[in-house]
């Protein structure tokens, strides 16, 4: 699966008032990945940039009057983003510029080259709801590193949201394993899916490390008044706790 990180910077808030995108930075991920691969284009927007935006990236309109114009670049920006799904932080603001900027070269909508869009920062709202989810927020929450960010960037912060989309999106509650090609000590290849892995070392407890589970199982006996779910699942027979109610149940292997 190709997908297509893209952030934007602009000379204002609002494409409806005429206001421009003045940087473009794509990164891509194929198959949750990060491949290396990425597009930075900064954009001379032939207009005057509001001061509040120029806080946010400093990218003023001299530094930028050397640059090539949306319309010098669009086949090299479509071409790079053409069937990916594409993740945006905050979607509906960029997507308008995008749009804004395709439709005064009559090349449709946005969502005409992408095979669809995903709101990163809807996305973060749905997992963290009532908290600050920000891209610097999230950053924080999932251990990305933005100390480097001073000012905005489009492609920084499309690095930043790659890093921080493949966070929030890992399922940590999954212990699901890929199982890939098995290689002999040989180096040959065997079949996919072979278990346990050729090259995989297991590790078994010892009979100190049992008794400590087992205890612990006891414990969680214990104090819920009935067996531990690893018990019930594993056939487990908890060791029975000093003050465990006479009336518990009691598991027998076999």
């Amino acid at each position: 699966m190709r997908q297509i990180v893209l952030d934007t910077e602009t000379t204002g808030l609002s494409a409806e008032d005429g206001h421009r995108i003045v940087e473009i930075g794509c990164v891509e991920i194929v198959d949750r990945r990060l491949s290396g691969r990425s597009l930075h284009l900064y954009l001379n927007p032939q207009r005057d940039i509001d001061e509040g935006a120029l806080a946010v990236h400093g990218l003023t309109r001299e530094r930028l009057e050397c640059e090539p114009c949306f319309a010098d670049v669009v086949d090299r920006f479509l071409e790079f983003v053409r069937d990916a799904e594409v993740l945006i932080h905050n979607a509906p603001f960029d997507l308008a510029f995008l749009d804004a900027e395709l439709n005064r070269l009559r090349l449709g909508p946005f969502l005409g080259f992408g095979s669809n869009v995903i709101d990163t920062l809807a996305m973060a709202r749905e997992l963290h709801p009532g908290r600050r989810n920000s891209l610097d927020a999230l950053c924080e929450r999932y251990g990305v590193s933005n100390a480097h960010r001073k000012l905005h960037g489009a492609l920084l912060d499309a690095e930043l949201l790659a890093d921080v989309y493949l966070a929030m999106t890992r399922g940590q509650d999954s212990l699901e394993m890929a199982i890939g090609p098995a290689v002999d000590a040989g180096g040959a290849t065997g079949e996919c899916g072979q278990w346990p892995p050729a090259g995989l070392v297991v590790l078994r407890a010892d009979d100190a490390e049992l008794l400590a589970h087992r205890a612990l199982l006891a414990a969680i006996a214990a104090q819920t008044r009935r067996p531990a779910l690893w018990s019930v699942l594993d056939s487990v027979v908890p060791i029975a706790a000093p003050e465990a109610s006479t009336n518990s149940t009691t598991l027998r292997a076999g």
